[in-house]
């Protein structure tokens, strides 16, 4: 396994994702790569832009910033960060192909029923599609 590809978001399993994935790459000596995806809105109104004001790309490169740091603390030191943009899973699976990643790994996440209905939550659709084995943590 020579490349893993971590997708962080600040969520209450974070600390476990980046737990998991440090001890992979310390024990695999394989090279990480961490992103953080910014949406796109769907209708953006005239001059306001694609992103979304509230949660634009700016604050998830903040987030790999602290990404960053959170790995270092665990001795992994060796971090590319890629700020990624638009939908979560496709932005994902984009990555990964381009990098030719071995492995995924993303925290689980349980959108509820309306989730299911609408197309299933961020992890579920990247373990389905995803062309590199995938690692979900709970």
């Amino acid at each position: 396994m020579k490349t893993i590809l971590v997708c962080y978001e600040e969520r209450p399993m974070t600390a476990r994702v980046v737990e998991r994935s440090a001890e992979l790459v310390k024990a695999l000596g394989a090279k990480l790569i961490v992103t953080s995806v910014a949406p796109v809105m769907g209708y953006a109104a005239r001059g306001v832009g694609p992103f979304d004001p509230t949660d634009p790309p700016a604050r998830h490169a903040e987030e790999l910033e602290d990404a960053a740091a959170r790995f270092a603390e665990l001795g992994v030191t060796d971090v590319e960060t890629v700020t990624g943009v638009g939908e979560a899973a496709g932005a994902i699976l984009d990555l990964a192909a381009e990098r030719a990643v071995d492995l995924i790994v993303l925290g689980a996440h349980d959108g509820g029923a309306i989730s299911r209905v609408i197309g299933g939550s961020v992890s579920d659709r990247v373990a389905h599609k995803a062309r590199a084995d995938v690692l979900i943590v709970h």
